[in-house]
């Protein structure tokens, strides 16, 4: 994978439970591709991605990958 296909992505993890929270926010999780807790998955950086993200802040966050 190239720096520019990097920059193009980002890693989402779901650190915490969606039980209690309403159903919109449950299928933004599974909108996301996001099926159980602590998966990470990869999406492309789109607005559309990151406003979801920014519907449920306090369910998932994006991970930031170690430079080797």
């Amino acid at each position: 994978m190239s720096a520019t296909a990097k920059k193009n992505t980002i890693k989402i993890q779901q650190y915490k439970s969606s039980i209690g929270y309403k159903k919109n926010q449950r299928e933004i999780l599974r909108g996301l591709g996001i099926r159980r807790m602590n998966q990470v998955v990869e999406r492309e950086n789109t607005p559309a991605v990151m406003g979801m993200i920014n519907k449920i802040p306090h369910l998932v966050r994006i991970v930031e990958e170690e430079e080797k």
